[in-house]
């Protein structure tokens, strides 16, 4: 029997098993002369400056992007409420945040129609979904501790309409991004079947020391949650420094190796800080895997190991040259 593949996978093989997804948005809004300054961070744009938003999106899809993550990263109902927003305008504003990314791509799209360039794919859209912690902005975000009082469906709560609203808007995908325990994690998962979502999602965890997430849970006990959920076809790692990104591709490789014996298919994202958009763009390290992420900042891998998203903060790379050496440092 066949495994039906979902859009992640379709783009992957499209794209010649290399696509790229944008770079860091916030440190992109800032470049344009955004104020961000605030507990909503690049959210804030989708009230004060969305037009800056929809430039952001055409920057990186003219640079080549084959992912566009929306600026809902740290967008919540609670959030916005706290800025005197009633609950019909906050839940606008998260379908907000995709349709102006899809408006970018469909416009950039038929662009491209009428001026055909190579080297273009129709970029997915995947809604950005950040951490409890990342809605505190307390930094907790950071640490995975919320507290004695945050329990397992106090955490569905929190996430249930914002997926809900955001599901409704139609993304090609959804990126529970920065994720710090394994509670949120559990969270997600149980939300997402309960809601019967059928969008595809990756949850990325964000990491200390290259073997525990910040609350101390090990990525094992994480990824087992996360190894049976068809909902989730791919997982990660973000705002991690990346140095301790290598030790844990060889984590999620191992975890998910004994996963396919099951006849489960995950994609493996390593993920660096999608902030870091100071990275010196030289190909001199591309030799090193770690290199490799630190200066493209994402890439995802297939269960066979050689075929990739990346993401650049930057509007000149080698496409063909990454796959090359990627695939090269993950053989070895």
């Amino acid at each position: 029997m066949g495994v039906t593949k979902g859009p992640l996978e379709e783009l992957i093989e499209k794209a010649g098993g290399c696509a790229v997804i944008d770079g860091g948005f916030a440190t992109q809004l800032e470049a344009l002369g955004a104020d961000i300054n605030d507990p909503l961070w690049s959210a804030l744009c989708l009230i004060s400056n969305p037009h800056l938003i929809k430039k952001v999106h055409m920057q990186y899809l003219e640079a080549g992007a084959d992912v566009l993550i929306t600026s809902s990263y740290q967008a919540t109902i609670p959030g916005f409420l706290s800025k005197g927003l009633s609950i019909e305008e906050a839940e606008k504003l998260l379908q907000k945040s995709v349709k102006l990314a899809i408006e970018a791509r469909d416009n950039f799209w038929t662009h491209l129609q009428k001026n055909p360039k190579d080297g273009y794919n129709r970029a997915l859209l995947a809604a950005s979904i950040g951490s409890y912690g990342a809605y505190l902005a307390d930094g907790s975000e950071y640490s995975g501790v919320y507290g004695p009082d945050i329990e397992l469906d106090k955490l569905k709560d929190f996430h249930r309409r914002r997926l809900q609203v955001l599901a409704s808007a139609e993304p090609d995908l959804l990126a529970f991004e920065a994720i710090p325990n394994k509670l949120e994690a559990q969270a997600i998962v149980e939300l997402l079947n309960e809601e019967k979502v059928n969008i595809p999602s990756w949850i990325c965890f964000s990491s200390v020391d290259g073997k525990h997430t910040p609350s101390g849970h090990s990525f094992k006990e994480c990824l087992e949650i996360l190894n049976c959920c068809e909902r989730v076809p791919a997982i990660g790692v973000n705002c991690t420094s990346p140095h301790f990104i290598d030790k844990l591709i060889h984590e999620l490789r191992k975890v998910y190796m004994i996963g396919a014996i099951k006849q489960t298919i995950k994609l493996i994202a390593g993920i660096s800080d999608r902030g870091q958009s100071n990275v010196v763009p030289t190909y001199r390290y591309m030799e090193l895997l770690t290199m490799v992420i630190l200066i493209l900042g994402y890439f995802f891998l297939v269960q066979n190991w050689n075929q990739f998203i990346l993401v650049s903060n930057h509007k000149k790379f080698n496409r063909a040259r990454c796959v090359m050496v990627c695939s090269k440092a993950l053989l070895q």
